[in-house]
């Protein structure tokens, strides 16, 4: 008898798993998502870099995960005619005192493996991008950017061809475990499967709870805000220009994106969101479960100075230009436009520390994503890799 799997979430991870689960178990897969399309959210809401795996601590899964990401994700555009550039990223130390912090990433990049790595002086560093400066900074050839929402349509064809389904529209309402099997109450049906996987992203603290599953970490969402440059001052940037990142926070910071459909973006910050789709201002509706969430409050009280930052930042376009031109300082006021932003979910533990790496929880027969923020998009074909290989196996 086939194995009836089913997915939660048909964003560029659950649609990777599903394929996975279908390619090497041979299972019935039958995706539900909640919206009208696919990608939806997060991953149709980022800058589209692909990341190379200089950030992440040697040894996590985000690491790991992130470099055998990349190598599965060319492979895949390649395959499939999908854009997919190697542009090329300077992280770019503006002072002295951010040289040791550049070094100490460098050192961690080469620990990952990521390929071509050069440490370039001030001079060295306008040879990549003219009109950047800096004291030093380091250069990755190899970090690409691609577009992850025409990736997820084709991991979706190849979910149906592969005889599985993509439900869209059914939101999931329960889960219950039932005599070795799980039983789904999504888009005003009811679903039985003998395996359920829950990639749900900004949504997966509510598909924990149909679980019963608690546990300490939780989801915050926090709202990326961008700018992009207008026509005229694209060419002032080639590739990727990023800031050394502060240790402390899994966020790298404003920089400049050069996206495989043209343009130049910049940002984004991070600003705590009141909603877990709350791309505005004036969307409030979750903000009673956040702030109950003890660590949301004593992730307050740590970072409140960033805090308050980020959020003049939101309200300041002043803030963006001043740290977009620390790296690119022919960039005026005119020269940036309001662009879409986007909300990451970022799973924060009771004690308010943010969760750095991937999470993932087995719970009888479902496997729950916990935390999966970037680089989850690069990664994705990894992960689904790695989840299939934690799904409990059907015993008949």
């Amino acid at each position: 008898m086939t194995e009836k799997i089913g997915v939660v979430g048909a964003g560029i991870v659950g649609l990777a798993v599903a394929r996975e689960l279908a390619t090497a178990r041979g299972a019935e897969v039958t995706v539900l998502e909640k919206e009208g399309r696919v990608g939806a959210h997060q991953t149709g809401h980022n800058s589209g870099v692909v990341h190379a795996g200089i950030y992440y601590p040697p040894g996590s899964l985000k690491a790991r995960l992130c470099r055998e990401g990349v190598a599965l994700l060319k492979e895949y555009c390649a395959a499939h005619g999908l854009p997919y550039d190697e542009v090329g990223k300077l992280v770019v130390a503006a002072r002295h005192a951010e040289r040791p912090r550049l070094a100490a990433l460098a050192e961690r990049a080469r620990a990952n493996g990521v390929p071509g790595l050069t440490e370039l002086d001030a001079l060295g560093l306008r040879e990549i991008e003219p009109h950047a400066v800096g004291v030093a900074a380091l250069h990755s050839p190899h970090t690409a950017i691609c577009d992850f929402p025409a990736v997820t349509r084709r991991l979706a064809l190849d979910v149906a061809e592969l005889g599985g389904t993509v439900r869209l529209d059914h939101r999931v309402r329960a889960i219950r475990e039932r005599a070795g099997r799980v039983e789904v109450l999504a888009g005003g049906r009811g679903f039985a499967f003998d395996r359920l996987v829950v990639c749900a992203g900004l949504g997966s603290d509510a598909a924990a709870r149909m679980t019963g599953a608690g546990g300490d970490v939780r989801i915050v969402p926090f709202r990326g805000e961008y700018y992009a440059l207008r026509d005229a001052a694209q060419g002032l940037v080639r590739g990727l220009i990023y800031p050394v990142p502060d240790p402390r926070y899994p966020f790298l910071g404003v920089h400049l994106t050069r996206r495989i459909g043209g343009g130049v973006l910049v940002g984004p910050n991070a600003v705590l969101a009141t909603a877990y789709e709350g791309y505005r201002w004036s969307d409030v509706r979750d903000l009673g479960r956040i702030l109950t969430w003890p660590g949301t409050l004593r992730m307050a009280r740590t970072h409140w100075r960033t805090g308050i930052k980020e959020v003049y930042g939101s309200v300041a376009k002043g803030a963006f230009l001043r740290a977009a031109r620390r790296y690119v300082p022919e960039l005026t006021a005119g020269d940036l436009e309001r662009a879409p932003g986007g909300v990451r979910a970022q799973a924060v533990a009771r004690d308010g520390g943010l969760v750095d790496d991937f999470v993932v929880d087995v719970r009888g027969n479902v496997v729950l994503v916990r935390n999966a923020p970037s680089p989850a998009a690069t990664s994705s074909l990894a992960i689904a890799r790695h989840i299939a290989g934690i799904v409990p196996a059907l015993v008949r």
